[in-house]
């Protein structure tokens, strides 16, 4: 039966709207098998680590089967597993820890699903499917909400009448899985405890910042939606609501959401590129100006959110662009030189792990996202206090 061998592997589902990436955890939580089915319902193809293949893949139930065919060619079968565990976007109010999925969690997780419409539903899809192909296995969700869940009211509630703020209408914060993955490693990286006032940049496609004070989240960039706060690769960051009412006037409902989540931020500032890695290399007057949009931004909300700190001990970049983008940190940590940063441009060159000067006032560290590792590893707290 899965779920009872101590050796048992655990597998991390992380299901989007056309995609269904994955990650399979050994004892010690070592990594052995990683990749992703993209593309369902269109072009679509699966990798399993470096090996990728064309697959007609035409719904998440057809991807996932895959996945799991694939994992049994590889010597991983869903018989021998010890749990699945599933990155949930959206946890509400209510759902503030990791869970085991039970009848009762399930429908909690759907309830939030108008939260978070473009994430929670397919969330729910690969539960439902390996509910169906693995009926036996224990499987558990983690919510990228719930580190935020601690961040005070003032920082949660929008100004707006009671009557709409209790029907879900406010602040919650997102990569919240990214943020606890960091409050974890970032001792080991650093060989010292837990920085009191960290500053944590997650930046990525999504991008968001994070005030950790005491490892706690006190305050997030990200609101009632990932839409909100930093210029992001297709996404706008914050806009005033009245400009999206006029879009809403001008456009439609409909055509305004896809020009704001998914024709804007880096996409739109540029003309047409959303990725880092292009932008820094291509140096139009139009690219330039987007990298430089996007560290503005990441500056104004980072002296925001070291104000709800009342100070600054250490700094921590991580997801794609934090840990691979050399110029984009190195503008950043210019713009906070006013409060003691000093970067070692050496190491930000070599891309270390410690990036700060001997003389430097503020820590500065690089750190790997480990999400799904963070997930496998609440998974496994929940299945040895059970």
């Amino acid at each position: 039966m899965p779920g009872t061998g101590d050796t048992g592997e655990i597998l991390v589902l992380n299901a989007g709207s056309s995609s269904i990436k994955f990650a399979v955890f050994g004892p010690g939580f070592v990594q052995s098998h990683a990749g992703i089915a993209a593309g369902i319902g269109g072009q679509s193809f699966i990798q399993f680590d470096d090996e990728k293949s064309d697959l007609p893949l035409i719904d998440h139930r057809a991807a996932l089967t895959a996945v799991l065919a694939g994992l049994r060619k590889r010597g991983v079968s869903v018989e021998n597993l010890r749990a699945a565990a599933h990155r949930v976007v959206h946890g509400g109010r209510k759902l503030s820890q990791p869970v085991r999925i039970t009848a009762d969690a399930r429908n909690q997780i759907a309830a939030c699903s108008p939260l978070a419409p473009l994430h929670n539903p397919h969330n729910l899809e690969a539960i439902d499917t390996l509910t169906e192909l693995a009926p036996d296995l224990p499987q558990f969700a983690s919510f990228d909400t719930a580190f935020h869940s601690t961040n005070p009211d003032v920082a949660t509630r929008y100004a707006i009448p009671r009557m709409m703020e209790t029907s879900g209408i406010r602040r919650y914060g997102f990569h919240g899985l990214s943020y606890a993955s960091l409050v974890r490693c970032l001792p080991e990286l650093s060989g010292a405890p837990l920085p009191s006032r960290l500053l944590a940049f997650h930046l990525g496609n999504g991008a968001s910042l994070c005030a950790i004070h005491n490892g706690r989240s006190v305050a997030t960039t990200m609101g009632y939606s990932p839409l909100d706060g930093l210029t992001m690769g297709t996404r706008s960051g914050g806009i005033d609501a009245n400009a999206v009412l006029r879009l809403v006037e001008d456009y439609g409902l409909e055509r305004t959401k896809a020009i704001l989540n998914h024709e804007s931020g880096l996409l739109g500032l540029s003309g047409g590129k959303s990725d880092m890695r292009n932008l820094v290399m291509d140096h139009s007057a139009d690219s330039d100006f987007a990298v430089e949009h996007f560290c503005y931004w990441s500056l104004r909300h980072a002296g925001s959110l070291i104000a709800a700190m009342e100070g600054l001990d250490a700094i921590a970049f991580t997801g794609g662009i934090g840990e691979n983008a050399l110029g984009v940190r190195a503008r950043i940590l210019r713009g906070l030189e006013w409060i003691g940063v000093r970067t070692n441009p050496d190491a930000n060159h070599r891309n270390e792990t410690r990036l700060h000067a001997v003389s430097s006032k503020v820590a500065v560290w690089v750190a790997p996202a480990r999400e799904e590792e963070m997930i496998a590893r609440d998974a496994l707290t929940l299945m040895e206090a059970a």
